[in-house]
């Protein structure tokens, strides 16, 4: 994994989740901005994620492969299915939904740091 990356898509998932909780309280629906904010950090999301399984299928032994796996493809498919759900039914809540989706997926690249640094990698 990539330090820099990592904390950049930190700072993406909070910034998406801050912004989700802001258009809720601010008593909006998910809107197109929504979407650029979810497909940039979708964008962060999938350049990790090839860089880590090339990484992977490469060569890199980690103790728990398979959970890394796992928790790398979990962390590139929440987002999107969270706006899916967000948008199907435009209401207020479209932005917690949203904001629930990118906390999650930063507990997942966060978990995957800790899969990855369990290699000694």
């Amino acid at each position: 994994m990539i330090g820099a990356l990592e904390v950049v898509a930190y700072v993406a998932a909070a910034a998406v989740a801050l912004y989700g909780v802001l258009t809720t309280v601010r008593n909006r629906p998910p809107d197109r901005t929504h979407r650029i904010a979810v497909g940039a950090f979708e964008g962060i999301l999938l350049i990790q994620a090839v860089i880590a399984a090339v990484r992977v299928f490469g060569g890199v032994s980690l103790p728990e492969q398979s959970t890394f796996l796992i928790y790398l493809l979990v962390s590139v498919c929440v987002m999107p299915i969270g706006l899916q759900f967000a948008t199907a039914e435009p209401t207020r809540w479209g932005g917690t939904v949203i904001a629930v989706a990118a906390i999650g997926t930063g507990v997942a690249v966060w978990r995957l740091h800790g899969l990855w640094a369990a290699g000694g990698v």
